[in-house]
Parts: C-alpha cells; structure tokens; sequence
C-alpha cells in the first residue's frame, strides 16, 4: 500500500512540473560558414557537370518464349551504361552489355528514353556501337583525348550507372598501363587502362574521363571476387576505341590491318619443337604488304618435310612467338602504317619494313 501512495505522489509531482514548465520549440544549432570549394572540388563538379549529358543508361532486353502460350517475350536482360560518340546518335558501350540482348534503350540525362539498334561489335576489344535517334536535340559528344601519353598517377573520373544508381561519379588515378584481362570466352584483351576509380557492375560502358574532361577510356571490367569494387578497375583506351569504332560505325565489324601471310599455331608449335620460335611464313598473298616487303613463305622438300622461309619473330621489336602474338601486336596499327619486321630468315636475322593495307580493300 505505501509503495502505491508513494507512486501516486512521484506521477502527481511529474504531472506538476509538466503543467508548469512553458513549452519551448526546439532551436536547431547554428550552421558553420562554408565558404568556397577546394580549387580541385570546383573542377571536378565542372567536369561532371560539362560530361554528364554525354553519358547515357543502357537497358537490354532478352526474349525467350513462354511455355504456356508459345509466345515470344521481351524481359528485362541487364543494364549498362555508354556514352554520345558524335552527332549521328551513335552510342559506344561494351559489348559485353550488350552480348545476347534482343534490344536495348538508351535513356538520356534528360529522362529520355529511346530505342536504340545495334550497328556492330568488336568482342575482341569488348565495344560496341549503338545508334538512336534523337532528332534535333542530340546530346553532345564527348571530346576526345588520347591515351598513348597516359602517365600512373594521373587523376581520372568515372561516371556511369553503377547497380543500376544512375549518373555516377567516381574518381581516382591512373594505376597501372598496358594490363592484359581473360574474357570469358578464353581470349584476352590487351592494353588496358587500370584505375582505381570506383567501377561496379552498371559502370560497364561508361567512359574515363581525364582531368581536362577529355575521354581516355571506356570502363569494362573490374578484378574482384565478390564482383564489387576493389580498387582495380579496366578501361579499354580511347586510341584503341578511336580506331575500332569508325570501323563498325562503317561496315558493323572489326578488322585490323593486313599484313597478308598465312600461318598456324599447329606449324608454330611443331617447329618451336626443333628450336625455331616464331611465326612461320606459310604463304604470302600476291599484292600485300608481305608481298612488297619481299617475305617468303615455306616450302617442302622432297620428302614432304617443311623447310623454313621467313620466321617473324618481332613487330616493331614486340616479341612474337604464335599467331595470337602476331595478331595482337598488328591490331595496335592502323592502315597506312609501316611497321618493321624482324625475320630469322636462313639462320640470321634481318629485318624489312611494309605498310599495313586495309583489310576492307579488295
């Protein structure tokens, strides 16, 4: 009974005091000065805000057909992101982001959002170009930088559409250059940018911007085994996208130049097997550079034996050993370009320079 009065009287004095204390309205605590951004802030929220009308989201879709009434139907596939390649509405992504899809869209800065066709691939440098139609009011493309001066430690940002969060900036520096990543269809890409700006799956496509707002790069992959970021992300660089691209905006497809020689691994491997490492020169085409430069190809004895001619053993003093080798290392020209060959040719090694033809020529 007493703990009953005692606890009337508490509530009682509580009740009291509530009556008689005056209600005040809560003041929020003062707010410091700002002042100016950082230099280096302002710059970078110009660059983001100068580059974030060329980005675009990419939606794909996948079509598979439903059991039950036997029609075909349009899904959401995955998203990606890509960027405004020139005035055309020409779209470059991955290929990757595209591999597979039935369609995509393409949805602007401005919230549009349109269909776009797809106008070719080049899986071996993981790009592709879409195209849209926007009419009149085209977002501009971004301005063009080059990458064969990059130098590890510049700054570089990073805008795309991370797990589908739209508009997305990251910054970072240059890492590393020239790094090689496996594809998931075996083969490898070459001559990758490695940063370590932020990319998540989303940012595929997306573009690497240089501290002048100039396009260095479209981001392709990250190197982490959860699939999120870890500080080591890939960029193909914009000298190889500016080559690749014109071309599959003009024929839908990627070739590099011709040196115009026929080879094989198998011979390669056989004859690196009796000490001679190399490509081996199996055939020269009549009227291609090889032609020009004087190669000459194997022939076989009596016998049925293969008897060595040229063996190309460098490009521009890059060691090749395959065919891979080979092809990659004339993948980095363009047409028009000479290059030198070094050839063990008898026994000694000479070299012999040509210009590379385009493989588009008859």
């Amino acid at each position: 009974m007493r703990a009953f009065v005692v606890g009337l009287i508490v509530a009682g004095a509580a009740a009291y005091l509530l009556l008689e204390t005056p209600w005040r309205e809560p003041v929020p605590r003062l707010v410091a000065a700002r002042g100016a951004l950082a230099p280096q802030e302002e710059t970078t929220i110009a660059l983001f805000e100068a580059a974030r009308g060329s980005v675009v989201s990419i939606t794909t879709e996948e079509r598979v057909l439903d059991p039950w009434s036997r029609r075909a139907l349009d899904v959401p596939r995955g998203t990606g992101s890509g960027f405004v390649w020139d005035d055309d509405g020409h779209i470059v992504t991955n290929n990757h982001v595209i591999a597979g899809a039935s369609g995509a869209q393409v949805r602007l800065a401005d919230g549009r959002v349109l269909d776009a066709a797809l106008v070719g691939t080049a899986p071996q440098h993981d790009l592709a170009v879409l195209r849209i139609d926007t009419g009149l009011d085209a977002p501009p493309p971004l301005p063009l930088g080059e990458s064969e001066t990059l130098q590890v430690g510049q700054s570089v940002l990073a805008i795309g559409n991370p797990f589908g969060l739209d508009w997305t900036l990251t910054t970072g520096i240059v890492s590393a250059l020239d790094r090689e990543i496996p594809t998931q269809r075996g083969a490898t890409i070459e001559g990758l940018i490695q940063t370590d700006a932020a990319i998540n799956p989303g940012n595929s496509g997306g573009p690497l911007i240089d501290s002048a707002g100039r396009l260095i790069g479209v981001n392709t992959a990250i190197f982490s085994p959860s699939g999120s970021s870890a500080g080591i992300g890939f960029a193909v660089p914009v000298d190889t996208v500016n080559r690749v691209v014109p071309q599959l905006i003009e024929t839908g497809t990627y070739q590099p130049p011709v040196l115009g020689i026929r080879h094989s691994d198998r011979i390669n491997q056989l004859a690196a097997g009796q000490g001679l490492n190399g490509v081996i020169v199996l055939g020269v085409e009549p009227g291609s550079p090889a032609a020009a430069a004087g190669l000459r190809a194997a022939r076989q004895d009596r016998l049925g034996r293969l008897v060595p001619g040229d063996i190309i053993v460098a490009v521009d003093a890059r060691a090749v050993a395959t065919s891979a080798d080979l092809s990659n290392a004339l993948d980095a020209y363009a047409p028009g370009d000479t290059v030198t060959l070094t050839l063990r040719r008898e026994g000694a090694e000479t070299t012999v320079s040509t210009v590379l033809a385009d493989p588009r020529q008859d």
